[in-house]
């Protein structure tokens, strides 16, 4: 029986919902492994790397080159709309008013794991198959470090909103690290891919984005917000294309145009809606979509290896960093851990964020793997980890900023 690519389109889908929530409602994997977590976790296993190898024909049967290019389709728009969410969501008003705490702990948040990461990553140099062929050292070494120092800010508050400390004022202070960490993650991403050849475009682009921001911000403010949604998808697009016309990849524009913007535009309940309709209906063809990127051509021990070294550097780091901050601001007993464990959740924005450096040759698949599997197992261990900390310092939580 022959099947057109309608079907067998339809068949990755089902696949792509059905099985993720099947192993997550079924297995009960809540605590350890949110519905996200387990949708990244069946992308992998979906990918080339283990179905692919197991089942070549099959793979090669729902999997074709057509069905990847319109998976690709809908995994773009889905990220861009996410990550431009995740730009709306940044509170930096709240961290100028506390700015020497959130600059003291984000910066060492950031910073500790940076460095331990680029330490790794020099130590990938070393042997062959990681840097991506278009890459410079000084790219790779740059781009595997910010992934080890990256917080995933919407996962961030899927789990706070979990621990029920979203609200509180302890989760109000992670949100303002994070937030300062999230433009530095995109700052530096900027910044590695810059392109020489290119760089007069570059400019271009942030010279004409400042002055569209000023017109775009004036018409914002004068229109209803029905009308607002519709403007901020069309701004998205525009400034997205601006971005990666100039080299500087579309996914950076995505950010740009939602940080822009002001989250008092929009009402916070339409916000949260949005973000839980975009990860429900639209993201899980994106975690899918990077588990079908995955390789383990170097070997599969050497990647689970570099996962576990990248891990160990990207968690020390945060721990560290975060528990410098704690002495440096006299926290309270326990803040530090609770903060750092938060803060070093990664998955979604880390997966973005490789994906790009994929994209543009700077690291290999097996890189990305490694990265992938680093960011899972981080997130996973971010609930079990606060969960019994938030319990035993309860105090913490209504304690006054």
């Amino acid at each position: 029986m022959h099947m057109g690519t309608t079907e067998i389109f339809l068949i990755a889908m089902l696949l792509i919902f059905a099985v993720p929530y099947l192993i997550w409602r079924v297995g009960g994997t809540d605590y350890y492994a949110p519905l996200v977590i387990v949708q990244i976790i069946t992308g992998v296993i979906l990918g080339p790397g283990i179905l692919g190898r197991a089942y070549p024909e099959y793979y090669t049967f729902v999997f074709n080159p057509q069905v990847v290019q319109s998976l690709n389709g809908i995994a773009w728009w889905a990220v861009m709309i996410f990550v431009m969410l995740a730009g709306i969501e940044l509170d930096l008003k709240k961290a100028w008013e506390h700015r020497r705490e959130s600059t003291v702990t984000a910066s060492l948040a950031l910073g500790t794991p940076l460095l331990f990461g680029c330490i790794a990553a020099a130590g990938m140099l070393g042997f062959a198959g990681w840097i991506g062929p278009k890459a410079q050292s000084w790219q790779f070494v740059l781009g595997v470090g910010m992934a080890c120092a990256v917080t995933a800010l919407p996962i961030l508050i899927l789990l706070m909103e979990k621990l029920e400390i979203l609200r509180e004022n302890i989760g109000q202070r992670i949100l303002r690290y994070a937030s300062l960490d999230d433009i530095a993650i995109w700052a530096v991403l900027a910044v590695i891919m810059l392109d020489w050849d290119r760089v007069t475009r570059q400019l271009g682009f942030i010279g004409v984005f400042i002055v569209a921001t000023r017109l775009f911000r004036m018409l914002m403010a004068r229109l209803e917000e029905r009308d607002r949604w519709f403007v901020a998808l069309i701004w998205l697009v525009a400034v997205s294309f601006a971005a990666d016309w100039a080299g500087l990849h579309y996914m950076v524009g995505a950010f740009l145009a939602g940080a822009v913007m002001d989250a008092h535009w929009f009402a916070q309940q339409r916000l949260d809606f949005m973000r839980q309709t975009v990860l429900i209906t639209i993201m899980p063809v994106y975690f899918l979509s990077a588990g079908l990127r995955t390789n383990w051509a170097v070997g599969g021990s050497a990647v689970f290896i570099a996962a576990a070294v990248l891990l160990a550097a990207s968690l020390s780091g945060k721990l560290i960093g975060t528990h410098i901050a704690g002495r440096i601001l006299k926290w309270g007993p326990g803040e530090a851990s609770i903060i750092g464990w938060l803060l070093q959740t990664k998955a979604l924005i880390m997966i973005i964020f490789s994906n790009i450096l994929l994209d543009k040759g700077l690291i290999t698949n097996e890189t990305f793997t490694a990265l992938l599997l680093m960011a899972i197992a981080s997130t996973m261990l971010t609930v079990p980890m606060v969960y019994p900390k938030l319990r035993r310092a309860a105090q913490l939580i209504v304690k006054t900023s």
